[in-house]
């Protein structure tokens, strides 16, 4: 891989021709077909399209957790490339926060204890790291639940604690895969506008793989995914009324 797009500015994450292939001989399968796609600072973004179309391949390969089989691809000006083993560990650390589909909160921890793990992982001493957790909690609404243990939260209260886990490190890429598909449209519209107003601002970017087109009118950028490739890129605007014709 070569390094040119290291140095972007505005952009968070720059990938060009990306290729991402599983398996080997009859058994290959080439799930990112020469991905190009941009993210900006100050800007949420969605990417969208069916099942298998490789979302969830390319967030990952963004966020390191694998490894791209050939193209370019730039996080934070960091060429994802040039980052191996405990570096690229230490890099995603500091820098991403993650939202799961699922929460994947811990059943023993309280929920400010849960949001603060990523605090504790870097080596904040433990009172100080739930103190800010706390903090963070609160200010999403769930200053009376900061003791209650994910079973005893509601679907969008374990969604918020777990929003809360991938933003109090500070981070400045957020990645969220799927964050409303467990929730009921009220709920999910209420976690996406929580999303906006807490996550997003001029020097960090969020992006967002949904299926959920109810959610299109949060994003500042909508990039549809098809077969392996980015098809198109376009404002919410134009995502709506696509949708509602089809």
């Amino acid at each position: 891989m070569t390094h040119a797009i290291s140095e972007m500015p505005g952009k968070a994450v720059a990938c060009r021709q990306v290729k991402k292939e599983f398996g080997e001989g009859d058994n290959r399968a080439l799930v990112l077909r020469g991905v190009d796609f941009d993210v900006r600072f100050g800007e949420m973004t969605l990417l969208v399209g069916p099942s298998g179309c490789g979302k969830t391949t390319l967030l990952s390969v963004i966020a390191g957790l694998l490894d791209a089989t050939d193209g370019e691809i730039s996080v934070l000006g960091q060429n994802m490339d040039d980052l191996s083993g405990t570096d690229s560990v230490l890099f995603r650390r500091k820098n991403l926060g993650f939202v799961f589909q699922q929460y994947n909160l811990l059943p023993a921890l309280t929920a400010a204890e849960n949001a603060a793990v990523p605090l504790l992982a870097a080596g904040m001493p433990r009172k100080r790291a739930v103190e800010q957790a706390s903090s963070l909690l609160s200010e999403m609404g769930l200053e009376k639940r900061l003791h209650a243990r994910p079973s005893e939260l509601s679907g969008g209260q374990q969604q918020r604690v777990a929003l809360a886990r991938a933003l109090v490190h500070e981070p400045r890429l957020i990645v969220c895969d799927e964050p409303t598909s467990a929730l009921d449209h009220e709920t999910g519209h209420a976690v996406m506008d929580l999303l906006t107003k807490v996550a997003v601002r001029e020097d960090r970017a969020v992006i967002v793989v949904t299926h959920d087109s109810r959610v299109f009118d949060f994003a500042d950028r909508i990039a549809h995914m098809d077969d392996g490739r980015i098809v198109k890129t376009e404002v919410p605007q134009e995502a709506l009324l696509t949708a509602s014709v089809n």
